[in-house]
């Protein structure tokens, strides 16, 4: 008996081992100082460049989540909006964790001087941490189970 799929899910299972694992990609939040390490390929060399810079925004989910990071290069503002489960994209690193309040900070673009720094997350410093150390639980646990898995297909 053939099992009838809608289109949602055939897209769905297909898109599925193109995602990246939750422990590749790090938690981070707006307001955040991120290094993004993007592959470059030019002819047949491929180095790798880091992109420093806060991240904006995060738009959609699945195979088409994006963020958008913002840093200043001689003085003028440079945004680039990466796909997050691109292969082309390293990894993500988060280099400090800044406080905001809202989900977009497009208000940063009209800022000047020191009023374009965010805060750093003194405040919730401790919501934050166990934020990341449940993360880190959860991602322990996934891997666990799928050991435990392919150990008992192997029986």
């Amino acid at each position: 008996m053939s099992k009838n799929l809608n289109p949602q899910e055939i897209l769905d299972s297909v898109v599925a081992d193109q995602l990246k694992g939750q422990d590749d990609l790090p938690l981070m939040s707006p307001g955040d100082t991120i290094d993004v390490h993007y592959r470059i390929i030019e002819g047949e060399k491929e180095r790798i460049q880091i992109f420093q810079g806060v991240l904006l925004s995060m738009n959609g989910r699945g195979i088409n989540r994006t963020i958008t990071v913002r840093r200043i290069v001689a003085n003028e503002g440079v945004e680039r909006i990466f796909p997050m489960h691109s292969p082309r994209i390293a990894k993500i690193d988060v280099v400090r964790r800044g406080d905001a309040r809202r989900a977009k900070l497009y208000f940063l673009r009209d800022r000047i001087g020191k009023s374009r720094r965010l805060r750093d997350q003194r405040r919730g410093l401790r919501h934050v941490e166990s934020w990341e150390t449940a993360h880190a639980d959860k991602v322990a646990a996934s891997k666990k189970a799928a050991k435990e898995a392919a150990q008992k297909s192997d029986d």
